[in-house]
């Protein structure tokens, strides 16, 4: 069963309307004629076979002729064998082949005027269920459709994921390929809501395949081979969970790893240090989420990672109702660029005063949308989370001197107050901060008056 496929699409044939009759019979279609008479000319056998024709590769333009053709199609048994057999012929096409395909079709299948027309006459005239299908179906995208159709083939929705992933990797991002990665995004963000995906816990037993895929997938702190594999997912005090879909049953989409501790940690030694001490879980006080990765890039700026974190949450209090706080220990992938921008060619500043700095760059520094301009910031404020503290010297590797000249950070989530600081941010622009964090980013001259203040009078 395709879990991908909506029940729209399951109650309709691949193509909905009048359109490619219309096509086939307009000049813009006349291309795509003798593709589509040869369909209906050959077995469905022959067909794919000669559309596979080996590996061999085909252009942008014959890959047009083909998605058009399929676009065409009004049965649905012959989809996926056709569906597949195009997957075929584009996997065999160069990556440049693939990019003038992608930045085309968008264009090259607009949506068909007078198809509304007729539709939206249609509704101003009876305004019944009938017709409101008919101008749903109408003003679909054939981009759309043409995903819905492909999602058919076997293996169709990992297929589906690729083919983003090539127009994510287009060297020149025109309107045309904005507009299909819209289409794009539209359809995976329905197919990956958290109610298609399991929630899996990932130990040492998992499947080799699964295994191997985090050791490749990690992001954030590389992954030394199988023994420090072993370190992050076998002990007791350390847990790892991903995000499966049922078409990509051994490939996670994302995965955070977690440790549990006594304490908030104030670097990554800390927890990934081959020779730290183990820690009863039944003892802990804070689960700590210190590597978040999303495994496909494909399925880039789908919203499943707020899911996954409180889906985790929710497991771990019912396991171990001791723990009371559940935080992350988090680069700040965007801080080293922000500041020599901010300071030029003077010397990075150590101990507080970077910590300082990067404190303001997490709450003030915004994006060309008027977002929190760090990436990792932005995902975990965005969930409601809190700035909790700032650490320097905590990442000494050198992708963490390189990205944060060593800056580390922990987002606190407050069970109690996440909508309300999800509320602060977006309606108020403001970024919740911690008690700690708070003084630390206050002016001098106002924390020199305090303390002057504060002393005994001669």
């Amino acid at each position: 069963m395709q879990a991908a496929n909506s029940p729209r699409e399951q109650e309709t044939d691949i193509s909905v309307d009048m359109q490619p009759r219309q096509f086939l019979r307009s000049g813009a279609g006349g291309r795509v004629r003798a593709s589509f008479e040869s369909m209906l000319g050959a077995s469905i056998g022959k067909l794919v076979e000669r559309i596979k024709a080996g590996s061999k590769p085909a252009s942008s333009g014959s890959l047009l002729d083909y998605a058009a053709a399929l676009l065409s199609l009004r049965g649905r048994a012959s989809g996926p064998a056709l569906a597949s057999a195009f997957f075929d012929r584009y996997e065999a096409s160069s990556i440049a082949a693939r990019h003038v395909f992608l930045a085309q079709l968008h264009e090259q299948n607009p949506r068909n005027p007078a198809a509304i027309d007729a539709a939206v006459a249609a509704w101003t005239k009876d305004r019944d269920d009938k017709a409101a299908a008919l101008l749903n179906e109408a003003s679909e995208s054939p981009c759309a459709r043409l995903i819905r159709v492909l999602n058919l083939a076997p293996g169709g929705t990992r297929r589906l994921i690729a083919m983003r992933n090539d127009l994510l990797s287009a060297p020149h991002f025109s309107e045309g390929l904005r507009d299909l990665d819209r289409e794009f995004q539209d359809a995976f963000t329905a197919w990956f809501n958290a109610g298609f995906l399991e929630l899996r816990h990932i130990d040492w037993n998992s499947p080799a395949a699964v295994l191997e895929r985090i050791i490749r997938y990690e992001a954030v702190h590389s992954i030394a081979g199988w023994d420090d594999l072993r370190r992050r997912v076998e002990p007791a005090d350390r847990r790892c969970y991903g995000f499966f879909h049922p078409q990509m049953a051994d490939d996670p989409l994302i995965f955070v790893e977690v440790a549990l501790t006594h304490t908030l940690p104030a670097s990554i030694a800390q927890i990934i240090a081959p020779d730290r001490a183990d820690v009863d879980p039944r003892a802990a006080s804070c689960a700590i989420f210190y590597s978040i990765s999303n495994c496909q890039e494909g399925l880039r700026g789908i919203p499943f990672g707020n899911f996954l974190i409180k889906q985790v949450v929710g497991l771990l209090k019912a396991e171990l109702p001791q723990l009371q706080q559940f935080a992350t220990l988090s680069p700040v992938p965007g801080f080293a660029k922000w500041l020599a921008k901010e300071q030029g060619d003077a010397a990075v500043p150590q101990g507080d005063a970077l910590r300082k700095l990067a404190g303001h760059y997490i709450t003030t520094a915004r994006d060309r949308r008027g977002q929190v301009q760090d990436p990792v910031g932005r995902f975990h404020l965005g969930n409601g989370a809190r700035l909790e503290a700032i650490h320097a010297d905590a990442d000494l590797s050198e992708k963490g001197l390189h990205q944060a000249h060593g800056v580390m950070v922990n987002y606190l989530y407050d069970l109690n107050a996440i909508e309300a600081n999800h509320v602060r941010l977006f309606e108020l622009g403001e970024v919740v901060v911690s008690p700690g964090v708070q003084e630390l980013l206050k002016p001098a001259k106002a924390a020199s008056r305090r303390k002057k203040a504060l002393e005994p009078a001669n």
